[in-house]
Formats: structure tokens, sequence, C-alpha cells
């Protein structure tokens, strides 16, 4: 079998290989129109036990990137001049240019080698081929080619991406109102010497303060005052780190003919849960299952690939577009006092019932149980 695939993202790297390893496919072309080094962000994230698949499906894989993780147990929440900690919610990151050396470092291994700085402008540049894999991103040139069935939604918080030198122990989560402004920063190392630090706004933030008429320059001495405690006096670490929107991205159709797409080509989960490189390595797993239960034959493979993880993909992203819900108005969650934040907080996926919160967190659910009673004085 011939295998094309646009985007040497994650996902794509992992497919090749997979495919080089597993013996199914002879030819493999994969193509990327940036540099090997070149990436957007900083730090990816994964919740304690985002990579168990990959232990499972991939021992030799897991062993490259485990030892390279920053972990923690933690969510760190700082809101009303109060720092709440919430025990028990276990994360790991890496740096994504890491992570991509390292799945370049797998796919050379089985004698593939991407083609770097390739723009591909129409798909018929690629040749012939038996699969076109469209791992190339939200903007994919793979999905533009056919009727997929996509719907795109902009949310209309601003979100801007920048690392920094500073040093959190956690996952943590601030809440800052200043200047008549909302203003949220995700935050958290993803190695020992650098952190992801993520600041986002709301719209009527952004149009109020101005951040539309803002350089990067600008913008980014901004929040740095505006952040000046939690950065310690670090500075903020600057890479393509212009305001975005995020972009809620759906397909009905997840193949068309012998095109078939993973990870954001396919559909974004909100970078609130931490899963989207998770969710793209694990598209591609189950379509490397797929094709080898179904040799020779890739629209059945295509078809069970949708079938084993449309119902899985379903769920997480339902999780993610109420965490992505929540956020969208975290400037009137700021109203609730740091305890009632803090529930309101790790409850907006609705995967969390007090219950599985009492299981997983017992240091602050009896916090938690401690400030309702003095509060009631029960």
């Amino acid at each position: 079998m011939r295998v094309a695939i646009l985007g040497a993202g994650p996902a794509g790297l992992y497919a090749a290989y997979l495919l080089k390893k597993r013996g199914l496919a002879s030819d493999i072309r994969i193509v990327e129109q940036n540099a090997p080094d070149a990436t957007f962000g900083f730090g990816v994230v994964f919740s304690d036990r985002a990579l168990e698949f990959l232990h499972d499906d991939d021992p030799e894989t897991h062993a490259l990137v485990e030892p390279e993780l920053e972990t923690w147990q933690d969510i760190t929440l700082n809101h009303g001049g109060a720092s709440t900690r919430i025990d028990g919610i276990g994360f790991s990151a890496i740096g994504r240019l890491h992570l991509l050396q390292l799945l370049q470092e797998r796919v050379r291994s089985v004698g593939i080698h991407p083609e770097f700085n390739a723009v591909v402008r129409d798909l018929s540049e690629l040749g012939d081929y038996d699969l076109l894999i469209g791992s190339d991103g939200v903007n994919s040139l793979v999905r533009r080619s056919a009727d997929f069935g996509t719907n795109q939604e902009l949310l209309t918080n601003r979100f801007v991406w920048y690392g920094t030198r500073q040093r959190y122990e956690t996952l943590t989560q601030t809440f800052k109102q200043a200047d008549a402004g909302s203003f949220n920063a995700h935050h958290y190392r993803f190695s020992p010497q650098m952190s992801t630090f993520i600041a986002e706004v709301d719209e009527k933030t952004f149009f109020g303060i101005g951040f539309d008429r803002m350089s990067e320059d600008e913008t980014k001495a901004y929040l740095e005052n505006v952040f000046a405690d939690e950065l310690g006096g670090h500075g903020l670490v600057t890479n393509k780190s212009l305001w975005r929107q995020f972009p809620k991205l759906r397909n009905k159709r997840w193949s068309v003919g012998n095109k078939v797409l993973v990870g954001d080509a396919l559909r974004t989960a909100h970078f609130s849960i931490g899963s989207g490189t998770r969710l793209a390595l694990e598209d591609v797993i189950a379509l490397v299952r797929a094709l080898g239960a179904w040799p020779g034959d890739v629209p059945q493979a295509l078809a069970a690939y949708e079938a084993a993880r449309r119902p899985i993909v379903d769920k997480l992203v339902q999780a993610a577009n109420a965490s992505a819900d929540w956020y969208e108005n975290f400037a009137d969650h700021m109203r609730l006092d740091p305890w009632d934040m803090a529930l309101s907080y790790i409850m907006r996926s609705g995967r969390m019932d007090m219950d599985r919160l009492s299981r997983m967190s017992p240091a602050f659910a009896e916090a938690l149980n401690k400030n309702q009673r003095r509060r009631t004085g029960s």
C-alpha cells in the first residue's frame, strides 16, 4: 500500500512510524510545509492516564517519551487573593518541539525521512497513493479538498500562547481583575527550565483595553505587567504569540474516498482539558488497527476506523465543549468566592460529581466541606 501523509505534527509522524513498523505500507511519503524545528506554542499537557494507551499499544515509543515528561498530581487555582490546591488531578507535560523531535527519531528509525519545507498547494502534487492521511491541522488542505461536512465556529474569547522561564510546580489557573478587564492564565512547566503561559481574555476585555490595536511587543509588555506576581520577575517568551480565537471544528464524515482525517484536521478539543495531542495519537492508533484488520480494503478499513473511534471521541469532545463554554464565561465565574469558584472549575466538563471528587481529591473535598460547614454554622 502506498500512503501519503500531509502534515508532520505528532499525528502525521506517528502514523508514518506505525504503518511502517507494522508492515502495512511499503511506500510512505510524509510532507510538511514547515521546518523540522518549527512549532506553534511551547508545551503540551496530558492528563495523568493519557499515555496509558501508548504504553499498551507501543511500549517502545512510550519508553522513549515517558522519561522526558514533567509530572505533578495537583492543580492550583488562584482567585480572589486565595490559592486553592486541588489534589489528585494528575498531569504531565512535554515541550511540543521536544515531542516532535522524539517522533522524528522514531520515523527515521524505520527508514522514513519526512519532506520538510515542502508547501503543497494542490493534492495532485503528492502523486499516486492508495491512502491519503490528512494530519495537517485546523486549516487542513486535505479537509478542504473534499466534502467532509465540515462545521467550524470561533469562540469569542481571545488567547495568546507564551513561554516563560518561571517554574510552576503544578498546572495552575490564575484569574485576575485588572484595569476593568478580566484575565485568565493557564500555566504549567513542560521542562525543568521552561513553562507554558497562556493568557486569555473575554471579548469585552479584548476590545475594551485595546488589544486589537496593540503590537505583539505591546501586548507582551501589558500582560507581563498584569501577571507580574505570577511571573516572579521573569518575562514572557514569544513564538508567533498572537491573539487567537479557538475554533470548534467538527466533520460529519471522517473519510471521503481514500482520504481520511486525524487530529485537529478532524476535530478540535479545547486546550483547557489537555487532550488535543492525546486524541490525535489515539486517532492514529485506531486508524492503523483498522487498516491492519482490513488489509487491502481501504474503504472498509476507513469505515471501521470511524465506527470504532467516533463514540469515544464524541464523549471527549462533549466534555471539551463544556469546558470551553465555562471559560467563555470565566468573567462571570470570577464573582464567586474562591471555594465556590474552585468547585465550579473542577465540575466544568460534566465528568465529575461529588462522589468521584471525594475519591480523587480527598483533601480538597474535605476542605470544601469544612468551608461549607463554617459558612452555614453547621
